[in-house]
């Protein structure tokens, strides 16, 4: 199983799968004509800097490997 973690770019993340910028959109960390982030940005960063909870940006993002499983 692949997994999302704090130490990824924010590139590396979307790259890591299609639903990723959702996530990120949602959350209001980019995506968005309000919220720009820099790729090269890690997660546990935007994290900080947006006060997001690192543990709820992780689990929503590694969710999305759960949300593929059920489909199969």
């Amino acid at each position: 199983m692949k997994e999302f973690t704090l130490d990824m770019t924010v590139q590396d993340c979307i790259d890591a799968h299609p639903r990723a910028r959702e996530v990120l959109a949602g959350m209001h960390l980019g995506g968005c004509a309000h919220c720009h982030i820099a790729e090269f940005e890690t997660l546990d960063q935007i994290a900080d800097g947006y006060g997001v909870p690192k543990d709820m940006l992780i689990d929503t993002l590694n969710s999305l490997w759960d949300l593929d499983e059920k489909k199969k």
